[in-house]
């Protein structure tokens, strides 16, 4: 995860060390507790190829590390389990974008109060609404699969498009194997990478996060429907009917301005970036945030902890943390979810190449991953 530039393998980079010759951008993360190799100051790694993805054949290191903080904390175990303050959270947070937005239904969708509105309450909402869900796909609000589903389709409510059922498979696909070339979806196309590597591509997937998120799983591989998929489209068809047959369109302008701001440049839209981007030249593909927003955002800033123990619900990652230092704090995270949409933008660093990949180990047959096994579990539908 960390080493002396001397001990680094340039050919992982396309010789991309003759671009170390007093260029490089400021260093980004920050660590708790430095080690040897990285004393949490220094830029501590070289920077990448930008023409291409980091490509590399090693583990990924949430399965190594959750054994290794299981052998040495047994008691990480307690703090596993469903937390039932999640469903009063996602009631109040719907009851709240449903009632600003029949509150709405007379002002103008472009007037500067409903923009305002869309993006500073809105946005922030529902993007609270998009990490209720991440936590629901979990099974981390309910004991029952069902009601953590039934739950999830709620949430989704005042999103506007339904996408709740489609991200529970590819989100446990993403836990699984995450990095693998055509199956994890979270990873940028190739397409993407030709396409959007400079400060103009970088500030258009900056803004319009939220469509690419939506719409590359799609191409990239497609799933099998159930009829949680059919619940979830119906409930969300009938709802929006409701809406704007009982108060106009507005009201569902504003949950879908929201939608689109929550996944734009909104400080909470710093996750998505800072969450698996490599950042000062290091091989470490996932970063935590321990700062004030994870109070608007399940904690989701948690990421290492979070893939380490997804068992564990938001209100007990804290914890974990606190339970493992030793682990937890010699890995760099990065201090501001703004700032990492700026440096995003602005770094030559820091681009769509910015990801690990791996090659693809399972064969796709009919949505299913195979041998490694199909991620949703033992849940078929």
């Amino acid at each position: 995860m960390k080493s002396d530039s001397h001990d680094v393998d340039f050919s992982y980079f396309g010789g991309a060390e003759s671009l170390t010759e007093g260029k490089r951008s400021a260093r980004r993360t920050v660590v708790v507790s430095p080690t040897v190799n990285d004393d949490g100051r220094s830029h501590p790694g070289p920077p990448q190829d930008p023409a291409d993805f980091l490509w590399l054949m090693t583990e990924e290191p949430h399965r190594s590390r959750r054994m290794a903080v299981m052998k040495a904390h047994p008691d990480v175990v307690k703090l596993m389990g469903h937390e039932s303050l999640t469903k009063y959270v996602v009631l109040a947070v719907v009851s709240l974008q449903v009632l600003i937005a029949m509150q709405l239904r007379h002002s103008h969708p472009f007037s500067f109060w409903f923009l305002f509105l869309a993006y500073a309450v809105g946005g922030t909402a529902n993007h609270n609404l998009f990490l209720a869900i991440h936590e629901i796909t979990h099974n981390l609000a309910f004991k029952g699969i069902d009601a953590n589903k039934a739950l999830a389709v709620l949430a989704n409510l005042p999103i506007g498009i339904p996408y709740s059922a489609s991200f529970k498979r590819y989100h446990l696909e993403h836990h699984k194997h995450l990095g693998e070339d055509g199956i994890d979806v979270d990873l940028p196309t190739h397409l993407e990478l030709l396409c959007l590597n400079n400060v103009l591509g970088k500030t258009f997937f900056a803004t319009f996060q939220i469509f690419f998120y939506a719409l590359r799983p799609g191409f990239v591989r497609t799933q099998k429907l159930t009829r949680w998929h059919f619940i979830n489209l119906v409930a969300q068809l009938v709802f929006d009917y409701v809406l704007v047959q009982a108060f106009g369109i507005r009201p569902l302008l504003y949950l879908l301005f929201s939608s689109f701001f929550a996944g734009s440049l909104h400080p909470c839209a710093g996750h998505f970036i800072a969450e698996h981007y490599i950042w000062d030249g290091l091989n470490q593909e996932t970063y935590s945030y321990y700062g004030p927003l994870n109070i608007l955002a399940y904690n989701v800033g948690y990421h290492n902890e979070h893939h380490d123990f997804p068992s564990i619900p938001w209100t007990r990652l804290p914890a974990l943390r606190a339970l493992a230092p030793e682990f937890y704090d010699i890995i760099p995270s990065h201090p501001s979810w703004l700032m990492v949409i700026i440096n995003f933008i602005r770094d030559p660093e820091v681009g769509i190449f910015a990801r690990v990949k791996r090659p693809e180990k399972g064969i796709l047959l009919s949505g299913e991953v195979t041998p490694s096994g199909n991620c949703s579990g033992s849940e078929k539908d």
